[in-house]
């Protein structure tokens, strides 16, 4: 049996984003496709953003990029996440490029590479004000003579340079341009020094749209790649979202008023009613945040959840309005049809698309069109 929950994924949506992004920025595109592409499908979008002139491939761990490459796909991929448990000597013979942030971790991937015979392709990652992955401007000098280290021997070769942004969805905070100058700075010292990096990275989605010193040699785009805007706060640049949810009703009834929904009882009618039962919950990335709150199309208008989100269902109160099962009932979209966006529930649970999309359980079939 199909699951009567499916996530639409337009392909073409996703290569109109790439050309956007493209276009807007001037600079060649990373895809990344990290998190089964932000919960989309890694391999079909990866495709489709190769397809739209897209030339490297990012993910954060190895195993992403090693399922790229059983699926056939050769273009450039960077794993930006590398524990030290890392199967780097598989990484290196399937030609993954490596984001390395540490002295330890160029030593662990340089004696993969030696006992490979093969020299592993890294990105040396600068920490330039996130405080997460990557080196602050005291151990950069050490990572960048490890690594020079390591490319004479032949181990490796430093491929790119790259940092992360922080704030871009904020133009005006202050770190943005602390970042940015840090960068530049790091940059400068690595090439001084001997490095020759073919790529130079930092701008993520936000940043490649607004801000045009974070350019670079390379752009990053994730969620923008998805039609998600990546800073709600400025303009939407024209992207489309592809991904569409949706489920179909299972049971439609009458229910008495004062009758009680759900667990809980956190929602009770207050007429004589119709409930559809929809069948989609948390466990395939309904939050549960999101009871007597969150809205989906059906019935012809949206419709908030009426009580608690189950684990796999929710119900809704449509009062007189005619619904029969087998109805489609739309979660998010587009919101060609009025139907609620993903950064609309994440507006009206209190956190990012970013988490919509990716939160969905593995149960959920994606379907991709075109």
């Amino acid at each position: 049996m199909t699951h009567p929950t499916r996530a639409l994924v337009d392909l073409s949506a996703i290569r109109d984003n790439v050309r956007l992004l493209a276009e807007a920025a001037g600079r060649p595109v990373m895809a990344m496709v990290k998190a089964d592409a932000y919960g989309h499908g890694a391999v079909p979008v990866a495709k489709a953003a190769l397809e739209a002139g897209a030339s490297w491939l990012g993910v954060a761990f190895a195993d992403e990029a090693l399922a790229l490459r059983a699926a056939g796909i050769t273009a450039p991929v960077l794993a930006g996440v590398c524990p030290p448990d890392t199967d780097f000597a598989a990484a290196i013979a399937g030609g993954v490029d490596l984001g390395v942030g540490s002295v330890g971790l160029v030593r662990a991937v340089a004696a993969a590479a030696a006992a490979k015979g093969v020299p592993a392709r890294i990105h040396l990652k600068a920490d330039t004000g996130m405080s997460r992955g990557g080196q602050t401007r005291d151990g950069w000098p050490a990572l960048v003579e490890a690594a020079l280290k390591a490319e004479a021997e032949g181990a490796v070769r430093i491929i790119g340079l790259w940092s992360h942004m922080a704030c871009s969805d904020e133009p005006e905070h202050p770190s943005v341009a602390r970042q940015t100058a840090a960068f530049a700075e790091m940059v400068g010292y690595a090439e001084r020094a001997g490095v020759r990096p073919e790529l130079r990275h930092l701008a993520n989605s936000s940043a490649a749209l607004h801000l045009p010193e974070t350019r670079w040699d390379l752009i990053r785009p994730g969620l923008a790649i998805y039609g998600l805007n990546p800073a709600p706060a400025l303009p939407d640049p024209g992207l489309r979202p592809a991904m569409t949810l949706t489920s179909t009703v299972t049971v439609a009834k009458r229910v008495p008023a004062g009758s009680g929904v759900s667990y809980g009882h956190l929602y009770i009618t207050d007429r004589e009613t119709t409930v559809a039962l929809v069948p989609a919950g948390y466990a395939d990335g309904v939050p549960r945040s999101g009871s007597n709150v969150l809205e989906v199309l059906a019935a012809g208008r949206r419709r908030k959840i009426a009580g608690r989100v189950c684990m796999d269902q929710f119900v809704l109160d449509v009062g007189d309005d005619p619904i029969e099962e087998g109805d489609e009932v739309v979660l998010f979209g587009p919101g060609d049809r009025g139907e609620a966006t993903a950064t609309d529930w994440a507006d009206a649970v209190g956190t990012v698309s970013y988490e919509i999309v990716t939160r969905l359980g593995g149960r959920v079939p994606r379907v991709h069109t075109d």
